[in-house]
């Protein structure tokens, strides 16, 4: 329960040894999560999966469900293991090649707890299953409790597998199925190895021998003539072990399991969500910028008056820099906007002194050139205004993403920053392009 805790600060305010709240809870969190209207719908499609995932838990909490799937490689007997669990054939158990191929489910009755259902998923190691790999992924990822089945020495694809079902923070159980192959000091010294393997993220009682579809005993007869004749007998079926572990862990949390890994889901599907919106917000901004870049860029080079560039310069930045409040959810006056852009105006006068001098010389030759000449000018002065609002706008957006802050490093490092990674004569030769095939196409 602790590691829970440290994850899920809500929690600790629960308190400890009540089910019902935990799962009032988890419930509250992932109907708050599906109804938060900030989250933007080309965010809910790219996500859609998951959301789906978590109203599929929303309607497993509703209803008290507790999970248990069985994960593994094709072959490892997860459907005949779950069929024992239940008593009866209910999963398939073909012996052709990876004949689970979509997710299965069936309630175990027989649990000493209400409400538990039994999930087979698809092989790990399918050829080319990359489709069948992630449904079972998808199924681990809301099950309560994992079965991890195996047949042997775990192979490199099922030590992976194991490892990460172990960071998911669940009742995880590695299960040595077909046990009836080996004799009773192979299969120790198989769990042995295997407890010796998985202790980093596994407990020894977690580690258990089944059989779930043993093969039949060869015997011999002997006739009343004295002739002996092969036969068969069957085996019982053994999962005496696993049935107890698992009912042990029903028994102590069963009724906190689904509302735990409920939590446990919406949190990490919260933090998608806020890295996706966060993504979103910056492609968005790119574009804003972009477009204000080259505005401002089309409207000082075609302005043949310097102060009247300034004046324009001064407009299209302010209007950037508001856009992008909006796009970050700050509602920004006109003069906190023109604040925030003095901030940023006197760090790039610093950095960019001499920058600015060579814009100051393009201003003064454009308004003394003509023709073509006047032309270049004016395109190479825009280009410096485009250059300057990327800046501008790349330094605006950092703040409005850190919360309308510049956090730790000032608005100073944030532009040297932004300045350093910038590949300026690629940007500038670009802008330009942009900029007098713009002037070119509106005198045509």
């Amino acid at each position: 329960m602790r590691w829970v805790l440290q994850k899920l600060p809500w929690l600790k305010k629960t308190k400890l040894g009540s089910p019902e709240q935990y799962l009032f809870d988890a419930n509250r969190q992932i109907q708050t999560l599906l109804a938060d209207t900030h989250v933007p719908a080309a965010v809910r499609q790219e996500l859609f999966r998951e959301f789906s995932e978590i109203e599929t838990i929303s309607e497993k909490l509703d209803q008290g469900e507790i999970h248990i799937a069985a994960f593994g490689r094709v072959g490892t007997g997860k459907s005949s293991l779950l069929n024992a669990l239940l008593g009866h054939k209910v999963f398939s158990t073909s012996p052709l090649h990876g004949e689970t191929r979509r997710q299965q489910r069936s309630d175990w009755t027989s649990a000493n707890s209400d409400h538990v259902v039994l999930i087979d998923t698809p092989g790990i190691d399918e050829l080319q299953g990359e489709e069948r790999e992630e449904l079972a992924r998808s199924v681990a990822r809301v099950a309560d409790i994992v079965l991890m089945v195996c047949e042997g020495d775990l192979t490199e694809t099922e030590t992976a597998a194991l490892r990460g079902l172990a960071g998911r923070d669940r009742p995880l159980l590695l299960v040595l199925n077909k046990s009836d192959r080996y004799s009773q000091n192979e299969v120790r010294s198989l769990l042995t190895h295997l407890q010796h393997r998985c202790s980093e993220f596994l407990e020894p009682e977690n580690i258990l021998p089944a059989s779930a579809h043993p093969r039949p005993e060869t015997v011999i007869r002997i006739a009343d003539d004295g002739t002996e004749r092969t036969g068969e007998r069957p085996r019982e079926v053994d999962i005496s072990q696993l049935r107890l572990r698992l009912w042990d862990i029903l028994e102590r949390e069963g009724k906190t399991l689904a509302a735990l890994n409920a939590a446990l889901f919406t949190s990490e599907l919260d933090g998608q969500i806020a890295e996706r919106i966060v993504h979103a917000r910056q492609n968005v901004a790119e574009k804003v910028i972009q477009n204000y870049c080259l505005a401002k860029g089309l409207v000082v080079a075609v302005n043949p008056v310097p102060v009247a560039d300034l004046l324009a310069a001064a407009g299209t930045d302010v209007a950037m820099v508001t856009h992008l409040g909006n796009i970050y959810g700050f509602g920004l006056s006109k003069r906190e906007a023109s604040k925030l852009l003095l901030t940023i105006s006197a760090q790039m006068l610093l950095l960019m002194g001499a920058y600015w001098g060579v814009n100051l010389v393009s201003t003064a030759m454009k308004t003394m050139s003509a023709g073509m000449s006047a032309a270049l000018t004016a395109g190479a002065q825009g280009t410096l205004a485009w250059y300057a609002t990327y800046v501008t706008g790349n330094a605006a957006e950092s703040w409005f993403s850190k919360g309308k802050s510049w956090g730790n490093a000032g608005p100073k490092d944030t532009i040297k920053e932004i300045l350093d990674s910038l590949d300026r004569d690629s940007i500038l030769l670009s802008a330009r392009t942009d900029i007098l095939q713009k002037l070119k196409g509106s005198k045509a």
